[in-house]
């Protein structure tokens, strides 16, 4: 069967012929994958991108790993810690800014965020803490990311709806793989010997852009029953309050108020 490849796929390719270091490569070769229709005839196409990225992610960790071997470490703080993880410009820094008080760099360019920056959540009378990071396929974000990830309560895959997104979601959970975190679902009990489980939250953003609402449809096709998911815009507002219920409910908050004897119950500050 013929690949059938689209123009889109021929750009990205070039973008990743003329690309100078390890990240730009993989940031092309992703969107490569992203573009590339999926078929027996691209069987083997997408096997040999997928080699070459996990090749040039080790290149990237070689050459960063002997300056910051300590990794990234964000001190937990509040009820829960969620990590934003995906590929790049899916909006995840926008999305930080428009659920907390925290003020990262947000542009259109690739690559915007270097370093994980936190922020504080607030639902109803709780605080959640939510990180963002740099994109899949940043040099820094597997090598100096893992103890972050290891440590999370909830890991948030954050995929641009404007574009194919079920691919988005496959190469974040492959990185993820890769940084030995597995996924909680029903079909998975217990973790592989050496990894670490942790719960997994699909929020599909831009879901303002067109053709969102139909790669909305094919991601929840795929991946509805295994994952919660929750669809937002961060640039227009939409969803911003559902996203935190999502995110309270996945990370199975309990919150328990104390009282004085004869007295009533504070339902201001549980302990959580």
């Amino acid at each position: 069967m013929p690949a059938n490849l689209p123009p889109q796929y021929f750009e990205a390719e070039k973008k990743y012929r003329l690309a100078k270091d390890p990240e730009e490569k993989i940031e092309a070769l992703q969107l490569m994958l992203a573009i590339m229709p999926k078929h027996k005839g691209t069987d083997k196409l997408h096997a040999e991108l997928r080699r070459k990225i996990a090749r040039l992610s080790q290149e990237a960790e070689k050459k960063y790993a002997t300056a910051r071997r300590g990794g990234f470490y964000i001190r937990r703080e509040g009820a829960g810690q969620v990590i934003l993880v995906g590929p790049t410009n899916v909006g995840k820094s926008q999305l930080l800014a428009a659920v907390t008080e925290a003020s990262p760099e947000i542009a259109a360019y690739p690559f915007t965020t270097q370093t994980p920056i936190p922020g504080m959540m607030k639902f109803e009378n709780i605080q959640i803490q939510l990180v963002d990071t740099p994109p899949i396929g940043h040099r820094n974000a597997r090598t100096l990311l893992a103890n972050t990830l290891r440590g999370a309560d909830l890991i948030a895959i954050v995929v641009d709806l404007s574009i194919e997104s079920v691919s988005q979601v496959e190469n974040s959970l492959q990185e993820l793989k890769e940084a030995r975190i597995e996924p909680v679902t029903d079909n998975v009990k217990e973790a592989t010997l050496g990894s670490y489980q942790k719960k997994i939250l699909l929020i599909g953003n831009k879901y303002d852009m067109e053709g969102s609402t139909g790669n909305w449809k094919r991601l929840d096709s795929q991946y509805g029953t295994l994952f919660p998911m929750i669809s937002v815009s961060a640039r227009e507002g939409i969803g911003l309050e559902k996203l935190k219920e999502a995110i309270y409910q996945a990370l199975g908050i309990f919150r328990v108020y104390t009282k004085t004897p004869g007295g009533k119950a504070d339902l201001t500050e549980p302990v959580i």
